[in-house]
């Protein structure tokens, strides 16, 4: 259903869907689409994005892009959840979360459809008749899995070249698969794999098709996690050989079972249960993330992988753990009874139906809130963060990204060049006392700690005026004898102060004053839009992009730097003042008192009996001094906690 330019509008055409489950397609004005989604009703989920009720940051944005769109209806919403998965894979919509790098991913595959199924490692796309497991992201992992599994089990490796041959011979004779062991025997050549014990010897008739099948049963219990399975097989295996006296086969197969149980050694014990569930941690930058996959089975970690996403800050966290769930179950067939996410999914019942489908048992989400599952979730969390920062380390992602933002700046600020230096300025105060600024420093789009600079404010205020403080702070920082000091390093190619039209009109005059022409604007807290003295409607900077990011992090850098000298000249006077109120305590005692301890901190951590110890202090004394620290230092924490607060509320707007 194409929209054009005249009536009927998007709204229109939108109030004519029906109200049946399906999927919907938003198309930009080439007719490409930009973004797949599912919907119970689809006319009620469409006019929300047409009406800007849906409040993801992303949906303004998008819905600017959008011309038109199709829609597709479908019986159940397990359907729309089947098809919506289908069409991301075939358009690769560019707002819908995906994979950053669209690699396939090595898996380990039993060619089922063969009389001989044989393992082999690969990274093709999935045959009808072939089983796989994985994905796995360690390609070395994957073959030593592969080398490992055939100590244990002997099966036909997919590379060897008797197996093929072996397998046109049993081509070549269907219907004949009673005598097809004397035709192999008859004709094929053994392996080297065979001689050594890897191979079952197929390819010269040693084995059964029947016997043959019970390897595979157990290469693929053993792949899915189900050790325990295979252990109680070839340990019953190895009984049986004893007892018929046949040494020689016992012995090898405690050999396999010792290769076994060398793998549990290296493996953590998460759960003294065997529990079979998929724990999946993720890690976001601002338009990138990673997630990372616990694969636990019979309560043993059996394999982890790990995944580069190409959205991050810039969707919701339950779009982009969704988005990666569909993508991730799409692919693999290994889908355990529980799948333990960080938050709570809003399509998780149909979810759970399509992965029990899959299963062919059942399936659901969970989010765990404490125990060994949430601690285990959290480590998931962690590896996902080293996978991301090794992926942007190796492939140089932040720079490139840092160099888009800066270009970025440049252009929507008419910025005469990218602005290599930086400079931000922030006040603190609490209600006109303590009045501190904070200038901080990004050199070529990174924070320069070295030329970070904080100022007291000595204008006397009766409350706050960050306009006065701002103005005193900028005509310090550029006046001449500052500009020349090169310790204040050079002139910026950006000014940015923190706060909308009023801190950016004291800034102008401040700078007309010292006669100084530097590009600065003002950033807002609210809605992030950036204040500019060549337009009265402020630069909206785009949601998830390399610019905002930048100066939102050197607007929250200019915060965080700000309160935390305001809080150090706090804490500073209260400390001074805390011994002259306790009665007793003279100049002549607090000298005594601070000569003997040699700091504040030492003071503070001393007990009652310590404090007696200084000469001239009586026991009374002593007793108020210690009362009044325990008073000041609750007080102090306290205050500490309340600041935090504040500060992760300032960090998070």
């Amino acid at each position: 259903m194409a929209g054009h330019d005249n009536i009927p509008s998007l709204a229109e055409q939108v109030s004519r869907v029906p109200t049946q489950p399906g999927c919907y397609l938003w198309k930009d004005a080439k007719g490409d689409v930009i973004y797949v989604g599912k919907a119970k009703n689809l006319r009620a989920r469409m006019r929300q994005y047409v009406t800007l009720q849906d409040e993801r940051q992303k949906i303004p944005l998008m819905m600017q892009l959008v011309a038109s769109f199709d829609y597709i209806v479908v019986e159940t919403e397990h359907e729309a959840l089947v098809l919506e998965r289908n069409l991301i894979g075939q358009y690769h919509p560019y707002f819908n979360v995906d994979l950053k790098d669209d690699k396939s991913y090595p898996f380990i595959a039993i060619t089922k459809s063969d009389l001989f199924p044989a393992i082999k490692y690969t990274r093709e796309r999935h045959k009808p008749g072939t089983r796989y497991f994985g994905p796995y992201t360690d390609s070395r992992a994957a073959r030593e899995t592969i080398d490992t599994l055939r100590k244990v089990i002997p099966i036909c490796s997919a590379s060897c070249a008797e197996w093929r041959r072996c397998r046109r011979i049993v081509e070549s004779h269907k219907g004949e698969e009673d005598i097809v062991n004397m035709i192999c025997a008859q004709n094929g050549r053994p392996c080297f794999d065979y001689h050594v014990g890897r191979g079952p010897g197929a390819c010269v008739g040693a084995i059964s098709p029947a016997d043959y099948a019970k390897n595979v049963k157990r290469v693929e219990r053993f792949l899915s996690g189900h050790r325990k399975d295979v252990v109680d097989e070839l340990t019953s295996e190895m009984t049986e050989a004893a007892e018929t006296l046949d040494f020689e086969r016992a012995a090898r197969v405690k050999r396999r079972l010792e290769v076994i149980r060398g793998l549990d050694d290296r493996q953590q014990v998460v759960f003294p249960s065997s529990v079979d569930i998929d724990v999946i941690g993720f890690y976001r930058e601002e338009t990138i993330s990673a997630a990372c996959v616990f694969v636990v089975r019979e309560g043993r970690t059996v394999r982890t992988c790990e995944f580069i996403l190409d959205k991050g800050l810039d969707v919701d966290e339950e779009e982009l753990q969704s988005g990666f769930l569909k993508r991730y179950y799409d692919e693999t067939a290994d889908i355990p009874a529980e799948i333990n996410l960080s938050v709570e999914l809003e399509d998780a019942e149909a979810l759970g139906e399509w992965l029990a489908g899959k299963r062919e048992r059942s399936c659901h989400l969970h989010r765990p809130q404490r125990g060994e599952k949430h601690r285990l979730l959290d480590m998931a969390s962690k590896n996902a963060r080293h996978a991301l920062m090794r992926y942007m380390m190796r492939t140089g992602y932040a720079d490139d990204r840092t160099n888009q933002a800066l270009l970025e700046l440049e252009s929507a600020l008419a910025l005469p060049a990218p602005p290599l230096r930086i400079e931000c300025f922030d006040i603190s105060t609490l209600h006109g006392t303590f009045t501190v600024a904070s200038m901080v420093v990004f050199t070529n789009g990174r924070a320069d700690k070295g030329q970070y600079r904080r100022f007291k404010i000595q204008a006397e205020l009766d409350e706050a005026n960050d306009f006065v403080s701002m103005s005193e702070v900028l005509g310090r920082r550029y006046a001449p004898e500052r500009m020349a000091d090169e310790r204040f390093g050079s002139r910026p190619d950006l000014l940015v102060v923190d706060g909308g039209k009023p801190q950016l009109t004291a800034a102008i005059k401040q700078l007309e004053a010292l006669g100084l022409d530097i590009p600065v604007c003002g950033l807002a807290k609210a809605d992030e839009e950036v204040f500019v003295p060549w337009d009265e409607t402020p630069v909206v900077l785009p949601t998830g992009s390399a610019s905002l990011y930048l100066i939102k992090q050197v607007r929250d850098e200019s915060h965080r730097f700000a309160i935390t000298f305001h809080r150090e000249l706090r804490d500073k006077a209260m400390t001074v003042s805390v011994l002259d109120d306790v009665p007793g305590v003279g100049p002549t005692r607090k000298r005594a008192i601070m000569r003997h301890f040699g700091s504040m901190k030492r003071l503070r951590a001393a007990s009652e009996q310590e404090i007696a110890e200084v000469r001239g202090v009586p026991a009374d004394v002593a007793k108020a001094v210690h009362e009044a620290l325990v008073a000041w230092n609750a007080e102090r924490a306290q205050a500490s906690a309340n600041q935090s607060e504040k500060l992760n509320a300032l960090l998070n707007n």
